[in-house]
Parts: structure tokens; sequence; C-alpha cells
């Protein structure tokens, strides 16, 4: 059974009981949350993912709920818990689903140490995959959003798993965030692209979230042979131009992206030199999505 299959007033029953459980492989999260928003956007972006049975195991346990008393009823806030313990500060209950979004990729770095996880959008073509790692602001989201919908599968915006054995990339196809103009540069190029209503006044903007496409869901579990590791940055007038990064100063900028580097020690440094190694290192300065993206397709097509 996947999201879609449920109505929405049966998506709205399983989080209050706490019996969602959604499969994102490689991992499975078991969900709760009384704020409807939640399901709302539940229903949209996981759509075309799996529902696991109350009784499977979960690798986390993850809950956003109504902060009580007059709060409840006077501009109502929630807050994120993961195995039950508070992780992160209270928020508006409207910020609910991005909550979710924030939890399930604290969850995934701080505790799911199979993999080496980068802070990097991934997307793949023709079974190569190309890894973004870039610091917040740098275009990188509303980079990933447009490849997502100019021919390249989505595997990740926000966290960038690579296998320590077979050296391969892989993601969780989960949905891209979106602030401020972005949201409406993407509407424009993808006007396909399914988005949540915005939500204002946050300390980061104005926030959305896009779908996955389909097909990238289809292939969740496909990995991906790492090929090329760009730095996008976006600057205002700029001509898009791709410069190579020398290796050294590459494995120097990822080692800084990574969530769990530190803990696999050696494994984790030999790893991301192999990663490193094996892919083509640029940085991508860009300030057209069209001219972006067809920069893009050109380097995949001198592959």
């Amino acid at each position: 059974m996947k999201v879609r299959d449920l109505a929405l007033g049966d998506l709205r029953g399983r989080l209050a009981r706490g019996d969602l459980v959604l499969n994102v492989p490689p991992f499975v999260a078991r969900l709760r949350s009384d704020v409807d928003r939640v399901a709302e956007d539940l229903s949209l972006l996981y759509a075309d993912f799996d529902l696991g049975t109350p009784e499977d195991f979960a690798d986390f346990h993850l809950e956003v709920l109504r902060e009580g008393g007059l709060r409840r009823w006077v501009k109502p806030m929630a807050r994120f818990f993961a195995d039950g313990e508070p992780a992160f500060s209270q928020l508006p209950a409207e910020q609910a689903f991005h909550m979710v979004e924030w939890g399930l990729n604290w969850a995934v770095s701080t505790m799911a140490h199979p993999y080496l996880s980068y802070h990097a959008a991934a997307l793949e073509r023709d079974g190569r995959a190309l890894v973004m790692p870039a610091p917040p602001g740098s275009g990188k989201s509303t980079l990933t959003a447009a490849l997502a919908h100019s021919g390249w599968r989505l595997m990740s915006d926000e966290i960038t798993l690579y296998d320590l054995v077979d050296r391969q990339v892989t993601g969780m196809g989960r949905p891209v965030n979106l602030k401020n103009v972005s949201i409406e540069l993407v509407r424009k190029f993808a006007p396909q692209a399914e988005l949540t209503r915005p939500v204002p006044d946050t300390t980061k903007g104005t926030l959305a979230l896009m779908k996955a496409p389909a097909e990238s869901v289809a292939r969740i579990r496909e990995p991906a042979r790492p090929t090329w590791i760009v730095m996008p940055r976006y600057t205002a007038g700029a001509a898009p131009a791709l410069t190579d990064v020398p290796k050294a100063r590459m494995l120097l900028l990822l080692a800084e992206q990574a969530f769990n580097y530190d803990l696999h020690g050696r494994k984790g440094f030999e790893a991301t030199a192999d990663l490193v190694d094996s892919c083509d290192c640029l940085e991508f300065e860009y300030s057209s999505l069209d001219d972006a993206v067809q920069h893009i397709d050109q380097l995949a097509a001198r592959a």
C-alpha cells in the first residue's frame, strides 16, 4: 500500500495513533502527529511512497505534537520528538511538516551510520551520480529542483548517502526544500512541479517543499556510480561557468559537509578520498536556471 491509497481521514487517524509507518529506503520511520497540516502535506509529498504496517520495525520514531495549554488555541505551537525525547525548540504549528523533514534529516545524520552521510544533493543520469555539496544560500536546492524536472533522477536534496562497502551513492527520494524567491523560480521553470502551500514568516523566510517526481520515487532503491562532485554557487547576473577544483581541496570541502565523517575514523577518510578520486571535481557559478541546466547536461554528455 502507498500513501496515496489512504484517504486523508485515515491518514490523520494513523498519524494520531502513531501507526503511520513510512518506508523511506534504506530506512523506515514511524510517525505520530496531531497537527492537521502534517497529514495534508504528507499526502501530497509522499503519495508515491510505500507504507508499512503498525507491526513493522522502524529505524526512527518521530513525533510532531501540539503544545498544550492556551498555546493550543492562541498561536498554536508544536514540538518535535525523537524516540520520545524533545529534540528541537517549539515552532508555530504551521511549520509542523517542515519539522518532520528537518527531524528525519537529523535522525539520519545522527543515528544512521552504515553509510557516510553528506550535506549534499544527489541526482542520477545513465547510472552516474552528480553530487552537489554546498552551504545554505548557494542555490543548491533550486538547481536540484530544476534538474529533477529536466531528465535527472532526484536522489536527494539534503542528505547524500555513500555506501562504505560498494562505494555507490544513494538517496531517499524525499522532497526538495525551497525558500523565498526560489519558490517562484521553480514554479516558472517547471509548472508541473507539485509544491506545498508556502509557509511565510519563518526564521528562514518563506518555505515550501517540492514533491519528488514519481519516477524518482519508483527508482528509489537504485544506487548510482559517483561521477561528478559540483559545488554550485548562485551569483546574480553571473554567466554560467564550470571551473575545475583540485581534488585535495574538494576532499577538505566534502569532509566539512560530512555529518559522520569523524565517527568512521580512518574508514571515513579513505571512503571520502575514494569518492573524490572517482569524480570530476568542479565549482559551478550560475544565475539562470535555464543556462545552469544546459551546462550540467553538457557536462553529462561529455562524460
